[in-house]
């Protein structure tokens, strides 16, 4: 009795795994978004920084080249990781090492690090390196990593909000401690965000929320700097003008004449001119790193600020729309991360400028002066490159799934397409064994 071997095609073995990337399969629209902000991010930076640099070193585009070398050596990490499968980050020895690392950089700046910086220990070799901003990512890759793989027994306390908020605790307190709240801040948004996107219950989202805020509360109470800049917060509201120095400085950036009409109430649409701003001479505090926004206003009007809000907003919209065509709940995860983070630092630099926040330094992605950042923030787009290129939009996956038995009549989430995968492939190639061995039996 002869026995035909069934053909078993790659897609038919396995009909929800991607196909394989191609040599050049980039994201089109992050790739020219990116490129937009990088473009505008190092025009600001000349635009503050020459002057500063022809008086401290003889040469108005020293300060500009600093930054034009740490975006090539972001672009070649986001090269490098474009490339490089980000489903190896899920290894728990992969992932774990970051973390570890991470922890380690951080504990070493408190304990033997003694370069301060207006009252903060936050960098190594006079600033060219912050573990803190290597923390944003490292954070979010291991904690996508540990999500996925908990994603079943995240609704257990024990496995879910407990580990997660030890964690989370255990980073943000070493950030903390140089002080830096603002990034303990975003840290912990990103992580709160993430335990939602990787399916924490409503009663688990509320309490870590909750716990946040309070530890939040106490943590402004303790720092006599930050309990300080809270109260002129709180004062500014009812009278502008006893604001701090910095928030001041800022609002009369945003204030600029520029094309506005002689004593008409109406928007400041395209500013005083590129270069033009009075405010980056001495007046306004970081106007290259935390108070680049300002600038923007001051030189470029709203049309300026609506331009990088855009764009900033674009960027997110993508990392949220790859997230949710990716049916690797690592992916989905990591991609939700990513653009959760950018949000919340944009959003927080936006709102300190605007005097909505009290006071804090944090910079603009893409567009503040700063290597450390930069670099990082590039290898987060390179990470959320490689989630693209090896996505299968989940409509296709779920039409797919339409053809086996079991699956059609029910709704298949983005979450049970890993398993159902694998599930799948040792079905398949069961069967294949069972049929060899027949073969073999008839001979």
């Amino acid at each position: 009795m002869a026995v035909t071997t069934p053909n078993v095609q790659a897609d038919q073995e396995n009909p929800v795994a991607p196909a394989a990337p191609g040599a050049l399969d980039v994201d089109v629209f992050l790739v020219l978004v990116v490129a937009a902000l990088l473009a505008f991010g190092l025009l600001m930076v000349y635009s503050t920084t020459f002057d500063w640099s022809y008086l401290e070193y003889g040469s108005p585009i020293r300060i500009f080249l600093r930054q034009v070398r740490s975006m090539l050596i972001g672009l070649v990490a986001l090269v490098l990781f474009w490339r490089f499968d980000y489903r190896l980050l899920q290894r728990r020895l992969v992932a774990t090492t970051i973390m570890l690392a991470t922890i380690a950089a951080l504990g070493v700046l408190l304990l033997l690090n003694s370069e301060t910086v207006l009252g903060a220990t936050r960098s190594f070799f006079g600033g060219s390196v912050q573990p803190g901003e290597a923390a944003k990512l490292a954070v979010i890759i291991y904690f996508g990593a540990w999500l996925a793989s908990r994603r079943e027994q995240l609704h257990r306390f024990g496995y879910g909000l407990l580990p997660f908020s030890i964690l989370v605790g255990a980073v943000g307190g070493l950030i903390v401690l140089q002080p830096d709240l603002s990034t303990a801040a975003i840290i912990v948004l990103t992580a709160w965000t993430m335990f939602f996107v990787a399916g924490a219950n409503i009663v688990q989202i509320l309490l870590a929320g909750g716990g946040a805020v309070v530890v939040g509360y106490l943590m402004v109470m303790q720092f006599g700097y930050a309990r300080e800049r809270l109260v002129e917060h709180v004062a500014a509201m009812q009278d502008l003008t006893t604001a701090s120095w910095h928030v001041q400085q800022a609002i009369i950036a945003f204030t600029a004449p520029g094309s506005r009409p002689e004593g008409a109430f109406t928007p400041n649409w395209f500013g005083v001119g590129l270069g033009q701003s009075r405010q980056k001479f001495g007046f306004l505090p970081a106007p290259h790193t935390d108070s680049i926004f300002a600038i923007i206003g001051e030189e470029l009007g709203l049309f300026g600020c609506l331009v990088v809000i855009g764009l900033l907003a674009m960027f997110v919209w993508r990392a949220f729309r790859i997230s949710d065509e990716t049916a690797d709940p690592f992916g989905k995860v990591l991609a939700v991360g990513i653009g959760a983070w950018i949000a919340y630092e944009a959003l927080l630099n936006v709102a300190v400028m605007t005097a909505v926040l009290p006071f804090t330094g944090v910079p603009l992605p893409f567009i503040s002066y700063g290597g450390s950042n930069l670099v990082v923030v590039l290898s987060a787009v390179g990470i959320l490159m490689s989630i693209s290129r090896r996505k299968l939009p989940a409509a296709r996956q779920r039409q797919r799934l339409r053809q086996i038995p079991g699956t059609a009549a029910r709704g298949v989430t983005d979450y049970e397409l890993s398993p159902v995968r694998d599930s799948i492939t040792r079905r398949a190639r069961g069967s294949v064994s069972r049929v060899a061995g027949r073969r073999d039996e008839t001979r």
